[in-house]
């Protein structure tokens, strides 16, 4: 019988397909994140490791257990899997692609909405000190209509922001290796520039590209300083995009208006000195923390583990081995 190791809980119904395959199910069920000490605990003799993004999956492990055929990752960045160490050991690794996308596009929404208008500051005023009553000149933020949007990766999730960004008429710019159609941009109001001039120009920038050690700090002290001091910066990719300490230094020299961060470069550690900034809104990576995304994303491991059971070939492999 083949052996599946969830190394988090997941949705019902990733359980529910996996049963119904009748493939054998362990999974751990501590307390927080499983350690790296106890997946190496736990994996020997798993034919079949379905892992979320939040654990690493490095040589060591797949080293402890020869059996191992397929790795399968709980979303659709992979930065947490040592993909060449898979392919040299002839591991398939596969992922969850394209079922985040609305619901990260949502949230990224929601961020710039909250960031702009003081939402989320406005809701912690009236936690604690209140106010006085509705003045002119009180709590102002800023309207989305008229502000340019700069979208940095304008992959699947960009341009799913870009769509519902373009209803809010934002003049919208984006970057990224290769430019979209021409009918693409067309539909979503969008037009191509360089990370430079996007970085210059941009009212509200949001970053969407996957990390890689390209992106590795693509945004840091040079681009903070580059940025209008009226702007706003979004992070609702991976946190190691950003180089968060001189971030935070643009935030307290005033260099930028504020930011909005649903991933960190130390997750799950966030400075403090985020925390002690008013025009700072922090999400606990809540991208595609939806029931209908995690739905989704358990459907695409269960199926894949199933797959592999069958002898047959499982979807979205990131790493070439089939």
């Amino acid at each position: 019988m083949t052996s599946v190791y969830l190394s988090a809980k997941l949705p019902a119904n990733a359980r529910e397909i996996l049963t119904q395959a009748g493939l054998d199910i362990s999974e751990y069920d501590g307390p927080g994140l499983i350690s790296h000490d106890e997946l190496l605990n736990q994996i020997p003799g798993k034919d079949i490791l379905i892992t979320p993004l939040s654990t690493i999956v490095d040589d060591a492990v797949m080293a402890a257990d020869p059996d191992l055929k397929l790795i399968a990752n709980f979303g659709a960045g992979v930065n947490n899997i040592d993909t060449e160490a898979a392919a040299n050991r002839h591991i398939p690794v596969t992922n969850t692609p394209m079922v985040s996308t609305t619901s990260t596009a949502e949230v990224t929404t929601g961020l710039i909405i909250s960031l702009l208008h003081r939402i989320v500051e406005g809701d912690r005023v009236m936690r604690t000190t209140g106010f006085d009553g509705w003045a002119p000149l009180y709590f102002l933020g800023h309207e989305l209509s008229g502000k340019t949007l700069g979208i940095i990766g304008m992959g699947q999730i960009g341009q799913a922001v870009a769509k519902r960004m373009h209803a809010f008429d934002m003049p919208i710019l984006y970057s990224q290796r290769h430019p979209l159609t021409k009918a693409q941009e067309v539909e979503l109001g969008a037009t191509f520039v360089s990370q430079a001039e996007l970085v210059k120009q941009a009212d509200v920038i949001t970053i969407h590209s996957p990390l890689t050690p390209e992106t590795h700090h693509m945004l840091g002290a040079a681009e903070f300083k580059a940025m209008k001091p009226t702007a706003y910066l979004i992070n609702a990719a991976r946190g190691p995009i950003i180089d968060e300490a001189a971030l935070l230094s643009a935030l307290e020299d005033h260099e930028l208006a504020g930011a909005a961060l649903d991933v960190y470069e130390h997750e799950p550690n966030v400075d403090a000195g985020f925390k002690a900034l008013p025009n700072v809104i922090l999400t606990p990576h809540i991208g595609n923390a939806t029931v209908e995304a995690r739905t989704a994303m358990a459907q695409i491991v269960a199926d894949n583990a199933v797959k592999v059971a069958e002898g047959k070939v499982p979807e979205y492999v990131v790493n070439g081995v089939k």
